[in-house]
């Protein structure tokens, strides 16, 4: 009898003993995020520290035009040695051909489908051998149909797959390596205000930028357990429509507030992002604590919110 009192007390405080240590760390959680929401509050009101990128190595999908073209630029423009990587040869050397005319960075242009895994990869060795190690991937390639999804063939749909979604895996693949080997590294990944919320006519394109996005995620948290968690960093994009040519029919209710973005402020914003060291950036801005807030609501006042907002894209089969 005295030894089963015994073996109860004993369980009963270890069960004690349990509960005080959860409520310790639920006490110095809530602590460490009530002083995350402050620092994050002051610094709001303080300019983002920016890292220097000059030297840096700096390889970008889809530089024949667009916003990529915009980010070869401006990293260029930035010290770094740039890597135009695009499958349309021509559009490249002309982005390649605008970086020389700056005389600042150096810049290698190679032709790649990225959607292809043994192309990335062979690519991975050519650029090892050719310029070094790359230190900063940046996916920027992409493409969006637009037309409802009964209209979709299953080759669009399989195709803006492998472009938007499968070729961001085969490059982080082919070059982390590389940024372990170097003990440094930064992932830039363009997603969309369409990984963010849903919207007619785009439900494949939709589908793969939420995709990135949880790719985004699950890498971040698979190098900050790890050894690298403080060498590469990761940082994910969600721009709004951007005048690249993509967005073939726009509809924009409010263009003074929220029209179509210049692909050069959205590529200066990426590398702002990037040097700050951002895990997660809208462009612009204020649209992700928009989205954040508006989650917390009920459904209905999203759908709400987003009616009255009434931008998005019209089908190009009209």
């Amino acid at each position: 009898m005295i030894e089963r009192e015994i073996i109860h007390t004993t369980t009963a405080s270890k069960r004690i003993f349990a509960v005080v240590q959860d409520l310790l760390q639920f006490v110095v959680l809530f602590a460490r995020v009530l002083l995350e929401l402050i620092l994050l509050l002051a610094q709001t009101f303080l300019p983002k520290k920016q890292k220097d990128i000059s030297g840096e190595v700096v390889l970008i999908t889809g530089t024949g035009h667009g916003i990529g073209r915009e980010l070869a630029l401006h990293y260029a423009s930035s010290g770094c040695t740039v890597v135009c990587v695009d499958i349309n040869e021509q559009n490249n050397l002309e982005t390649v051909q605008q970086i020389k005319n700056l005389n600042r960075g150096a810049v290698h242009s190679f032709s790649c489908d990225v959607s292809k895994r043994e192309q990335v990869l062979a690519l991975a060795d050519r650029v090892l051998a050719e310029v070094g190690p790359v230190s900063v991937l940046v996916n920027n390639v992409g493409i969006m149909p637009t037309h409802p999804l009964p209209q979709q063939s299953a080759e669009e749909i399989q195709r803006v797959f492998d472009v938007n979604v499968f070729s961001q895996f085969w490059t982080i693949q082919a070059f982390l390596g590389q940024m372990k080997e170097l003990g440094r590294g930064h992932i830039v990944c363009l997603s969309s205000i369409a990984g963010l919320i849903g919207l007619s006519n785009l439900v494949p394109y939709c589908a793969t930028k939420y995709a990135v996005r949880g790719l985004m995620e699950a890498l971040h948290e698979e190098i900050r357990e790890g050894p690298y968690k403080d060498l590469i960093k990761t940082t994910t994009i969600f721009p709004y429509m951007t005048n690249t040519g993509l967005c073939k029919n726009p509809k924009v209710k409010f263009p003074s507030l929220l029209g179509l973005l210049d692909p050069k402020e959205v590529a200066k914003q990426i590398v702002a992002a990037h040097r700050a060291d951002c895990l997660e950036v809208t462009i612009p801005s204020t649209l992700l604590y928009i989205n954040n807030w508006t989650r917390l609501l009920p459904s209905k006042c999203g759908i709400m919110l987003k009616d009255y907002i009434d931008s998005g894209v019209e089908s190009d089969l009209i």
